[in-house]
C-alpha cells in the first residue's frame, strides 16, 4: 500500500517527524522556507509550489500555525487537498485550546474552551481540518510545551536568559520533540476508519516551571537563577509570556497512549533533559 507522506513545515517538530518516517521506509515530501537546507534523502519544496505533492498525498501532517486569516494550508492548497487520495491527516495543535482550568485536569474528552486569541485561532483551524473527517481519519494532536535538543532549559541557562519564576501550584505540561514524532508516526501507520480523534501529546508529569529550571541547573552543575516571585516577574514579561502564565491545567494522556499503543521514551522532564544533555556531550 502506498504511503506518501506530506509534511507541511519542516521545522523543529516537522523535521523530527520527517526523520522518523524516512527511517521507517515512508516516502516523504516536506515544505520548507529553505528547501536547499533539507536532508539529502528528503524531498523538500517551497510551500507555494507544493500543489502536486498534496495531490499525491495519502498521509498529511500539518505543523503550520494559523494566522489571523485562518489556516494558511487550506487557504493556499484547499483544492489540491480535496483531490488528494488521503487516508489520514494529522494536525499539530496545542493544549491551549482547553483554556484556563485553574490547575484542574483535562483529558481528550474535555470540550475545548480557548480564551487567548492564538488558541481561538487554533481551535478554528482544528475545526477546519476536522471537516475532512468524513473521508479520511483526522487526528488532532494537542501538544504541550515542546522541548528537546537545542530548545531546552539548558540553552536558557547557558545564554543567560533563564528565569526561575515562583508561582506555587501553577503547572505546565510538556512533551519532548522526539515523542511527538513517535506518536505521530504511530498514528499514521495504523489509521482508523474516517473520523475525528483527539490525542494529547504531553508527558506524564506536569510541573511548575521553577522545578524544571532547578533540575536543569543541577544537571549542569551550576547554580539556578535567583528565585523571582511571579508578581515581580510579570511586570517585565512579554504579552506572549504573560498569556502563557495566565492559564494553568493538568493534561492527561492515558487515553492517547492506549489508543496508539505506545509509552513515551521521555515520560517526564527528567528523562527528557537527561537525554538532551547526554546527546550534547556525545556531540562535543
Amino acid at each position: 500500500m502506498d504511503r506518501n507522506l506530506v509534511i507541511v513545515g519542516l521545522g523543529y517538530s516537522g523535521g523530527a517527524i520527517a526523520r522518523a518516517a524516512l527511517a521507517a521506509g515512508w516516502r516523504v515530501i516536506g515544505t520548507a522556507r529553505r528547501p536547499e537546507g533539507a536532508p539529502d534523502d528528503l524531498t523538500a519544496v517551497p510551500f507555494a509550489e507544493a500543489g502536486e505533492a498534496f495531490r499525491g498525498a495519502t498521509h498529511l501532517v500539518v505543523t503550520a500555525p494559523p494566522g489571523e486569516g485562518g489556516d494558511p494550508v487550506l487557504a493556499a492548497h484547499g483544492e489540491a487537498i480535496a483531490a488528494a487520495p488521503l487516508r489520514w491527516v494529522g494536525y499539530l495543535s496545542t493544549t491551549g485550546v482547553y483554556g484556563d482550568r485553574g490547575g484542574a485536569t483535562v483529558d481528550e474528552t474535555t470540550p475545548p474552551a480557548p480564551s487567548q486569541p492564538r488558541s481561538v485561532r487554533r481551535r478554528a483551524a482544528e475545526a477546519a481540518w476536522g471537516a475532512l473527517a468524513s473521508r479520511a481519519a483526522v487526528d488532532l494532536f494537542r501538544c504541550g510545551g515542546i522541548y528537546g535538543p537545542g530548545r531546552s532549559a539548558f540553552d536558557d541557562l547557558r545564554n543567560g536568559t533563564a528565569r526561575r519564576v515562583i508561582r506555587p501550584g501553577h503547572v505546565f505540561s510538556r512533551i519532548h520533540r522526539d515523542d511527538i514524532a513517535r506518536a505521530v508516526l504511530a498514528a499514521a501507520e495504523r489509521p482508523p476508519a474516517p473520523g475525528l480523534r483527539v490525542l494529547n501529546l504531553v508527558d506524564d508529569l506536569p510541573v511548575e516551571s521553577a522545578t524544571v529550571m532547578e533540575g536543569a541547573a543541577d544537571m549542569l552543575g551550576v547554580a539556578p537563577p535567583p528565585a523571582i516571585p511571579f508578581e515581580e516577574a510579570e511586570r517585565t514579561m512579554s504579552p506572549m509570556a504573560r498569556s502563557f502564565w495566565s492559564e494553568s491545567r493538568r493534561v492527561a494522556n492515558a487515553r492517547t497512549k492506549a489508543t496508539l499503543g505506545i509509552e513515551w521514551d521521555y515520560p517526564t522532564w527528567r528523562e527528557g533533559l537527561a537525554a538532551v544533555l547526554a546527546a550534547e556531550r556525545r556531540g562535543g
